[in-house]
C-alpha cells in the first residue's frame, strides 16, 4: 500500500525528522537483501580461492563492513534516528554467478530498522565489489531490497523473501 504523503516533511513542506516520541516501544525487525552478478571468470576464481582475494577473505570482510554500516546508518542517512541495534546478522552465499547478501536487524524501539538492514546489505555488497574489482569491473550490484519488516504499524513480508 503506497502512502499518499511523505513522512519526512513538515507543515511548510520542508525536510524534517519524524517525531517518534508518541509511538510504542516494540520489538522491530527487518530483513534486506543485496545481490551481485559476477562475470563467469570472477565467479570461478572466487569459488576456487575459497572466497579470498589478495585483499583478504571477501565474505568475512563484507560481513564486518555490513554490520558496521548498519550500526552507523543514522550517520549516513539524514533523518534516520540513532538506534542501538540489539542484533545484526549478515549472511553471504554464492549461488552460481551471483552473490546473495542478507542482512537481518532487530531492536526494541519506537521506530523501525529497515534502513539499517538496507544499509548493511548495501555496504556488504559494495565491500564484495571492492575486494573483487581487481578481477573485473564488470561486477554488477543488481538489486537491493527490503524483504521483511515487523513490529511497527505495517508489516512487510515478500513471498520470495
Amino acid at each position: 500500500m503506497a502512502r499518499r504523503s511523505l513522512t519526512h516533511l513538515d507543515a511548510r513542506n520542508r525536510p524534517a525528522m519524524v517525531d517518534v516520541g508518541a509511538k510504542d516501544v516494540t520489538r522491530r525487525r527487518a530483513v534486506a537483501e543485496a545481490r551481485l552478478r559476477l562475470p563467469p571468470a570472477v565467479s570461478r576464481a572466487l569459488k576456487a580461492s575459497g572466497h579470498r582475494t589478495r585483499k583478504g577473505p571477501v565474505f568475512d570482510t563484507a560481513i564486518v563492513a555490513g554490520v558496521m554500516a548498519a550500526k552507523r546508518t543514522h550517520e549516513l542517512i539524514p533523518f534516520c534516528h540513532p538506534l542501538g541495534l540489539e542484533d545484526c546478522r549478515v549472511r553471504i552465499t554464492q549461488r552460481g554467478g551471483e552473490i546473495h547478501i542478507r542482512c537481518e536487524t532487530a531492536v526494541h524501539h519506537r521506530t523501525g530498522v529497515e534502513m539499517e538492514a538496507l544499509t548493511g546489505a548495501t555496504v556488504a555488497a559494495l565491500t564484495v565489489y571492492d575486494m573483487c574489482k581487481a578481477l573485473s569491473h564488470d561486477i554488477e550490484i543488481v538489486s537491493v531490497r527490503l524483504l521483511a519488516k515487523s513490529g511497527g504499524r505495517r508489516t512487510v513480508r515478500r513471498a520470495d523473501g
